[in-house]
């Protein structure tokens, strides 16, 4: 395990762990952890603006919060093929996990989704996005983790993503679908900077690190109740 996660996160974790079981002890009953939510007790709407007909292999980067959870989320999707965590947002010479964790660059933690649009849109990949992946109304962090680095962020590749994106952010927000407004930034993507090695698949290598268990495994069964349709198990 990098020394320079447990500097990031475990802390943070360590403290989320004693405020469960605070909880827990004062309420009398078993807590349930979940991921957090700001979603309205309604039906999560489709994308009215859908994406011309598209032909071979496309890319998308998302940013929202922690990218281990996010990555893991994608990588469960029927008609993605590959996700990658890394950085988006500042420049090749401050995109490494220690520069982005000071929140001194630009960079927002982020993934890379290369994905098949016969058998996924991205209308599909923004309401999981939007629906699961993350709460958009979280102004430069996510559940724990704050700081400009995990902000929610689309980092759109063409002209149809961000007409695409900024048509649905005002379609939900018109909706009432979150509590809150939107804080999800949709902006051009300028370059993607893979992160390093040990943050790949971070999560079926450590399904019992604390932050995970807490923060990101609910998400996963979120994804597979909310969109039965879409899940895949990931073949390790």
């Amino acid at each position: 395990m990098s020394v320079s996660i447990l500097r990031s996160r475990y802390f943070i974790v360590t403290l989320s762990l004693l405020s469960v079981t605070a909880i827990a002890l004062y309420s009398g009953s078993r807590t349930t952890l979940s991921s957090p939510s700001a979603i309205a007790t309604v039906n999560f709407p489709d994308p009215k603006t859908v994406p011309s007909n598209v032909q071979g292999e496309q890319t998308v980067v998302f940013a929202g919060g922690c990218f281990w959870g996010v990555e893991a989320v994608f990588e469960h999707l029927k008609g993605v093929s590959n996700v990658v965590s890394g950085f988006a947002g500042g420049d090749a010479k401050s995109a490494n996990y220690d520069a982005v964790s000071s929140g001194s660059t630009e960079h927002a933690e982020a993934v890379k989704i290369t994905y098949d649009p016969t058998q996924i849109s991205y209308g599909q990949l923004l309401k999981v996005y939007f629906a699961v992946a993350h709460d958009p109304t979280q102004l430069n962090r996510q559940g724990p983790d704050s700081g400009t680095q995990y902000r929610s962020a689309v980092f759109f590749a063409n002209s149809e993503q961000q007409q695409i994106t900024k048509a649905y952010i005002e379609q939900l927000n018109e909706a009432k679908i979150f509590k809150g407004a939107i804080a999800t930034q949709v902006t051009p993507l300028n370059g993607f900077y893979e992160a390093e090695e040990y943050h790949q698949d971070f999560i079926d290598r450590n399904p019992a690190y604390p932050y995970v268990v807490i923060h990101d495994l609910p998400k996963l069964k979120n994804l597979q109740v909310q969109f039965p349709t879409l899940y895949k198990n990931k073949v390790r």
